[in-house]
């Protein structure tokens, strides 16, 4: 959450849920007599009301404090970069535990470096088969796993995204038909 789409509200709530289990340990160890023996009885129920109002605070005060969220598409830049597939084609039929995956990127450039700093036309290939992301990729070409995946049709989508993994506004993407066949 925090590498990719999350945001500075998102961190905040982590760390004062993670405040909050460390302070409602204390507490509770210091309660059970277990640690902590200068911190007076008092002040281990303090402690315990402390972790409390931060576990219940955590979901509202990172955005009371930062303002409302933005929505992350009313900014984000236009690409004119177009994707396609060139393997595997429409309806192809596959068999076998791999496929091979070609895209044609016009206008766009790969970049591995993941940024907040984004241009319009550098980025990465994100994949999904049947709506789930299966690779990340700094290429036009990659070998797909298939072993887990059972015979029937399926949806291939190949997304052009900005180097910070987020889509362009509109997303740059294609889709492709294929079946995968077991073998005979």
């Amino acid at each position: 959450m925090i590498a990719h789409a999350g945001g500075t509200d998102e961190s905040l709530a982590i760390v004062m849920l993670f405040a909050a289990i460390w302070t409602g340990w204390i507490g509770w160890t210091r309660l059970h007599d277990n640690g902590f023996p200068r911190v007076p009885i008092a002040g281990a129920y303090g402690l315990l009301a402390i972790a409390a109002v931060l576990v219940v605070t955590s979901a509202f005060v990172p955005r009371a404090l930062l303002g409302p969220k933005t929505s992350r598409t009313a900014t984000r830049p236009a690409s004119t970069a177009t994707i396609a597939f060139l393997q595997p084609h429409e309806h192809e039929h596959v068999s076998g535990s791999e496929m091979n995956v070609v895209l044609n990127l016009e206008g766009g450039t790969i970049v591995q470096t993941t940024t907040t700093s984004i241009a319009p036309n550098t980025g990465h290939v994100h994949l999904l088969l049947d709506g789930a992301l299966v690779s990340m990729t700094y290429g036009t070409e990659q070998v797909l796993d298939l072993s887990d995946v059972p015979a029937g049709p399926h949806v291939l989508t190949a997304e052009f995204v900005a180097a910070d993994h987020l889509p362009f506004a509109p997303p740059v993407m294609t889709s492709v038909d294929f079946v995968k066949v077991t073998a005979s």
